[in-house]
């Protein structure tokens, strides 16, 4: 009886996966089969793997490496920092606070600060450096991006912290170990599996970019998420949009399971 309740309880939850998980990820791979004549092709994968869309494909992971990279190196510190300071759920609220503004919202208030006459450049102005295009380069997109993936890479981290045993920390203190040790052999192991909840909360969506590629970065950062915008809406080629969403689809699966837990 217990059985067969638990099974109805899974019934909402199983619709829903083969609804907007499993009928989606079909549907891509079905188009992907097609070219834009609507005819049956393999053309659509030849084409992934010519030099354009590999380069495309590189130039994906790299910038998604960079901006998981700088966000891990941003949000360990920040994360320990909050488990030892006062007042948490308050610092905690305001790390999350921007996260619960749209995103257009938030890439167009960049457009603002970076512009040519936004705060910015007028700090540097008057600190005699003069106006620089900041906008449209890989700096602006890497920062924006960084700011906006970061509370994902804070949150997890901050649990593994906080869900640390501390005494084995007044442990490796006993044993004579130094800080650096104790971080290197006690820390950072006991929170490995925050880190890689993080990695994954921002390397997999941050392969996908593309409304930041378009506004911050101008266009001049190309993505796959960029590809998969320009053949659905502007050359209206499904197919190839299909077959690119196909392959970044396994990436994300892959990644997944590189950084899966251990038990």
């Amino acid at each position: 009886m217990q059985i067969r309740t638990r099974n109805l309880y899974l019934i909402p939850y199983l619709t829903w996966i083969l609804l907007f998980v499993v009928a989606p990820i079909l549907l891509i791979v079905y188009y992907s089969f097609f070219n834009v004549d609507g005819q049956f092709t393999l053309g659509n994968y030849q084409k992934f793997f010519t030099p354009v869309y590999l380069k495309m494909t590189l130039s994906s992971f790299w910038y998604a490496l960079l901006i998981t990279i700088i966000s891990l190196l941003i949000a360990y510190p920040t994360a320990y920092w909050l488990t030892k300071t006062k007042h948490k759920q308050l610092w905690l609220l305001l790390i999350i606070l921007p996260s619960w503004i749209n995103l257009l919202l938030k890439a167009y208030a960049f457009l603002g600060i970076f512009g040519t006459y936004g705060p910015t450049n007028k700090l540097l102005e008057s600190l005699g450096i003069g106006t620089q295009q900041i906008l449209f380069t890989d700096f602006s997109f890497l920062f924006v991006s960084v700011y906006i993936f970061i509370p994902f890479m804070i949150l997890p981290i901050y649990n593994a912290l906080e869900e640390m045993n501390h005494s084995l920390l007044d442990a490796a203190n006993d044993l004579g170990a130094s800080q650096w040790t104790t971080f290197r052999r006690v820390i950072f192991p006991l929170t490995l599996d925050g880190v890689k909840s993080g990695c994954q909360a921002v390397f997999i969506p941050a392969l996908s970019l593309f409304m930041i590629t378009r506004l911050v970065a101008g266009n001049r950062v190309i993505t796959l998420g960029t590809a998969i915008e320009q053949h659905f809406l502007v050359t209206q080629d499904w197919g190839m949009g299909a077959t690119i969403a196909v392959f970044l689809i396994i990436a994300m699966a892959f990644i997944m399971m590189l950084t899966r837990k251990r038990k």
